[in-house]
């Protein structure tokens, strides 16, 4: 299945602002007692407030479907950036 017409939805700037907030709290140690697994739910949230907030107030259901996807793709994309950057290949141990 073809997903390509999902990229037609990715605001760049909503996607950008969402990737560094992502980064910043996963590597703030802020939220270390909920866990890491909330940060997609979280770009989710801030994505579609982005775009509500820089449309207002012509809101569609395409911009809050822009804003949802533009923020979960940030994480998409930073877990790209990870695994390209990544040099061994290898799973790297945290702790």
């Amino acid at each position: 299945m073809d997903l390509g017409f999902l990229m037609d939805y990715v605001n760049l700037v909503t996607l950008g602002i969402c990737l560094c907030v992502g980064f910043a709290l996963k590597y703030a140690k802020l939220f270390e007692w909920m866990g890491n697994q909330y940060i997609p739910l979280l770009m989710l949230l801030l994505g579609t407030a982005i775009n509500l907030m820089a449309n207002w107030p012509d809101i569609s259901s395409g911009i809050i479907l822009e804003g949802m996807i533009s923020g979960l793709a940030s994480t998409g994309f930073y877990e790209m950036l990870r695994n390209m950057l990544r040099k061994d290949g290898k799973k790297k141990e945290e702790g």
